[in-house]
């Protein structure tokens, strides 16, 4: 066997191994991600602005994405930029979080523990509390 051969033998099959680890990878994915609850959940919303003044807003939703629920909690207002990640938010009741300006930014936890995804697809479940913190990012020396 000549050495193009071989080399374009090893080639298919790493292509091969890869093709297979992606589609398990994707299984495991869809088997194990979190799901969100179905019917309606009351869940809390607290925003922690950059005076460290917490605003609480308690949501009765049939949502069951984060992004739902905070559309549908009277008097907080958001905003931020759309992209095919899902929305960034930059601005909540009216304070913008600037990281290019400053580090800051608006963090997300979900019972205390920091979300591990974005607000559009972050599930709420019944008795869910949701903080919305300004943080600023400081590297340390």
């Amino acid at each position: 066997m000549t050495e193009t051969k071989k080399s374009s033998k090893k080639t298919v099959i790493g292509v091969l191994i890869l093709v297979v680890l992606i589609a398990v990878l994707g299984i495991v994915y869809a088997v194990f991600r979190e799901k969100p609850t179905e019917g309606t959940k009351n869940i809390t919303i607290e925003v922690v602005n950059k005076e460290q003044e917490t605003s609480s807003y308690e949501v009765q939703t049939s949502a069951e994405y984060l992004r739902g629920a905070m559309e549908e909690a009277e008097g907080l207002t958001f905003a931020g930029t759309d992209s095919e990640f899902g929305l960034t938010v930059d601005t909540v009741n009216g304070e913008t979080a600037d990281y290019n300006t400053d580090g800051a930014y608006w963090a997300f936890y979900v019972n205390g523990e920091y979300c591990n995804y974005g607000v559009d697809s972050q599930p709420i479940a019944d008795g869910d509390v949701f903080t919305i913190a300004y943080t600023v990012f400081t590297m340390e020396e």
